[in-house]
């Protein structure tokens, strides 16, 4: 299992936002899919304890991650999974205990990411067109080594680029309250 803590800040933007970022960065050509699989509990027990369980999918590549918040930012555990295993998982759900978390689990819900990328003072810039039961949504995400100067230096790509800071709920609620 490979433990990370992440750092990020992020804002929701209008589509018109998104498209003039992508262009200012020349990121046009750099946009990849991924697609998350979000997974709990029938009675969503970790959506209630603000626990994430995904696999998200790049290419042919499956991990599955486990967030939890943290005092800063949030922890995460993952683990690499081979195609095969990672529908397994998908289609009929999997015992959670592979990720230290003592529940049976099933897919509940699921969005597909169009994201490029750049690094930004200290950390990486994320622009990001959701697509998710019949909504679209444009993002930026920041992530950074440390988090004042993490959330400082977003702020001020925020003010440099007139977009105002709207804290956003994570792409995993957007997509819960979506399909419900």
């Amino acid at each position: 299992m490979i433990f990370e803590k992440e750092i990020e800040f992020k804002t929701l933007i209008t589509k018109e936002q998104y498209e003039a970022l992508v262009k200012e960065f020349n990121l046009k050509d750099n946009i990849y899919c991924q697609t998350n699989h979000y997974f709990d509990t029938p009675d969503f027990l970790l959506h209630e304890n603000k626990i994430v369980l995904r696999i998200r999918q790049k290419g042919d590549n499956y991990k599955l991650t486990k967030k939890t918040k943290s005092t800063v930012g949030n922890d995460e555990s993952h683990i690499l999974l081979t195609e095969d295993k990672a529908k397994d998982y998908i289609n009929s759900g999997f015992n959670a205990e592979i990720i230290d978390l003592p529940y049976n689990v099933i897919k509940v819900a699921e969005l597909t990411t169009y994201r490029t990328s750049c690094f930004y003072k200290h950390g990486k810039l994320f622009f990001d067109r959701s697509e998710y039961y019949g909504h679209v949504d444009y993002e930026i995400e920041y992530e950074a080594e440390h988090d004042e100067e993490g959330k400082h230096d977003f702020l001020n790509f925020m003010k440099s680029h007139n977009i105002e800071y709207k804290e956003s709920p994570k792409k995993s609620v957007r997509a819960f309250e979506a399909k419900k």
